[in-house]
């Protein structure tokens, strides 16, 4: 693949870098997206790829933030944003490879997380190519990055509460831990991208 080259047109490349990134988390939940619904390992194999491809393009970032004096917004908030940015695909691979590890299959509520969480970094990906040109685009696509992080953790409680209603064996037990380890990743995905729209409003005040 090929990255922005750091050595040109620094300030644009700054904005450059975190939409590509963003692009690449929008691609790993595709894919997580995908391999829920019907066990592709093909797509499990594009996450792992993909969660490789958006840290490189991080540490990227990284490197021109530490080699830069004067940056378009806020080193802080670049810095906060990318690394928002990065958890919430994190968060979806370690997801995948937890499912794999405990041998856990995808169930409805897996599926509707992460459907909601594909749909949040469609938004934050869209928030982030705005942010340059049309500000208060950017702004709505982080509110509504924040309503999708409310609907997972309704579906996230659902999951949950829905584990205990019938235990009676060990192997229900044993079920019930697996499954809402999975379940507190997806959780955590999403509290990561409502954290991400955070940033992501805030920068906007600062540039309004």
């Amino acid at each position: 693949m090929r990255f922005p080259n750091p050595f040109r047109s620094r300030d644009s490349d700054f904005l450059k870098l975190l939409g590509s990134q963003a692009e690449k988390t929008r691609e790993g939940l595709e894919a997580l997206e995908a391999y829920l619904k019907d066990g592709d390992e093909a797509q499990a194999k594009r996450v792992q790829t993909i969660e490789k491809e958006a840290d490189e393009m991080r540490r990227i970032l990284i490197d021109e933030l530490n080699r830069t004096f004067v940056t378009p917004i806020d080193r802080e908030d670049l810095f906060a944003l990318s690394r928002t940015i990065d958890d919430v695909l994190d968060y979806g691979y370690t997801t995948l490879d937890e499912m794999v590890t405990l041998g856990v299959k995808p169930n409805l509520y897996l599926q509707r997380m992460v459907s909601i969480l594909r749909e949040a970094a469609e938004e934050l990906y869209l928030g982030v190519i705005q942010l340059k040109d049309h500000p208060q685009v950017a702004s709505d696509h982080a509110q509504r990055c924040k309503a999708l992080e409310n609907r997972a953790e309704s579906v996230y409680r659902s999951a949950v509460a829905d584990l205990f209603k019938e235990t009676k064996t060990v192997e229900d037990v044993v079920e019930i831990l697996k499954m809402r380890e999975i379940y507190r990743h997806l959780s955590n995905a999403a509290d990561r991208g409502d954290e991400a729209a955070n940033i992501l409003g805030d920068i906007v005040v600062k540039m309004t």
